[in-house]
């Protein structure tokens, strides 16, 4: 008998815990058909169906998604944990474009506002959901890329942010640094952020090349920057003359950033920075980590609701990352010997030319 009740009562406990998993895990089916774990986050799906639609050319990894992912950035840096700056992570920078857009280090970002203020239009959203939605579709739409987390509800701005709080190229890295520690992260964290560059191109440094990018994949978010940047420079790309905001470029057709190149080598960041080369999942989750921070800065997350799973889930990376043609470890500028620099192949053939970002 004793065994019995015994038995009676580890099924209803069984029970009550499946009970509890299921509460846990339930999903809701939107009107659209898509499944998600809050129904607040169907009214996005809409959404990121418009902005691949009419931001991203169909799901591209292209300037637009680049570009969206510049744009999140300089919206929440603008905030500093001690008070008297933006709003973080807010929206402002396209909901006061006209403002923002006037500061040096924005520059070229009125060509990513107009572009992004006529599909804004057409949602519901506020404008810092709204840029840190299109943040992370864009990113998505690259091979190699994280998942980036995406939270919702963020409030309308009610003032732009102030100038000076976007880190330049031109800046030393103790300036860059500071910038980054005002605004909550450390030194590691602000190398990670620096994983966007993957994707990344100039368009304002020498504005004779515009979409100039910095790594020689710039369709893949892969770990190709991180080596790339290391690499002996020998020319600028363009007519070969120097701008403020660049160094020496290893290859033809690719701009290192002068910010990019002295961080890599600093003693308070190279070995991190070294430490990202090669080693795709680890740049990648320590980039996700890092934009889920940046991308609730400012905001009161108690508010916030967890819609991520409205971004689409981004193809994997078919690595692993090579030396351009005609380069080895022998041009690697090494800034960070206690750890050993890992193994990497060398693609055959000459030293490439690498080519503008398409839409540029």
């Amino acid at each position: 008998m004793a065994f019995a009740r015994l038995s009676a009562i580890i099924s209803l406990a069984l029970a009550a815990s499946q009970f509890a998993d299921a509460a846990l895990t339930r999903r809701v089916t939107c009107a659209t058909g898509q499944v998600t774990a809050n129904a607040a986050c169907c009214a996005l799906f809409p959404v990121v169906d418009l902005l691949q639609d009419q931001l991203f050319d169909g799901a591209e990894c292209g300037e637009e998604a680049h570009s969206a992912l510049r744009l999140s950035f300089h919206d929440a840096i603008g905030f500093s944990i001690h008070g008297g700056k933006g709003g973080g992570a807010d929206g402002s920078i396209l909901a006061f474009n006209s403002t923002e857009n006037l500061f040096h280090a924005n520059g070229g970002i009125e060509d990513i506002t107009d572009g992004q203020f006529p599909v804004f239009q057409q949602t519901t959203l506020s404008a810092g959901d709204f840029v840190h939605l299109a943040a992370a579709v864009g990113t998505a739409n690259c091979p190699g890329a994280p998942r980036l987390q995406f939270m919702f509800g963020r409030p309308p701005p009610v003032a732009p942010a102030p100038d000076l709080t976007v880190p330049e190229p031109t800046d030393s890295v103790t300036a860059i640094l500071a910038r980054f520690a005002d605004a909550g992260f450390s030194p590691q964290e602000a190398v990670a952020l620096l994983s966007s560059h993957t994707i990344a191109a100039a368009d304002v440094i020498d504005t004779a090349i515009p979409g100039t990018p910095f790594d020689s994949t710039a369709g893949t978010f892969d770990t190709q920057v991180f080596l790339e940047v290391l690499l002996k420079g020998k020319l600028f790309p363009g007519a070969n003359v120097s701008h403020p905001g660049e160094v020496l470029s290893p290859l033809a057709g690719e701009m290192r950033l002068q910010s990019d190149f002295v961080i890599s080598q600093d003693s308070r960041t190279a070995c991190f920075w070294q430490a990202m080369i090669n080693n795709q999942n680890f740049m990648t989750s320590q980039f996700k980590a890092a934009m889920a921070k940046l991308q609730v800065l400012g905001q009161d997350t108690s508010k916030l609701i967890d819609c991520s799973d409205v971004v689409p889930v981004p193809q994997p990376f078919a690595g692993p990352i090579k030396f351009p043609a005609s380069f080895s470890q022998a041009d690697v500028q090494i800034a960070c010997p206690q750890i050993p620099f890992p193994s990497i192949a060398t693609v055959a053939g000459p030293a490439p030319t690498i080519a503008p970002v398409p839409g540029s």
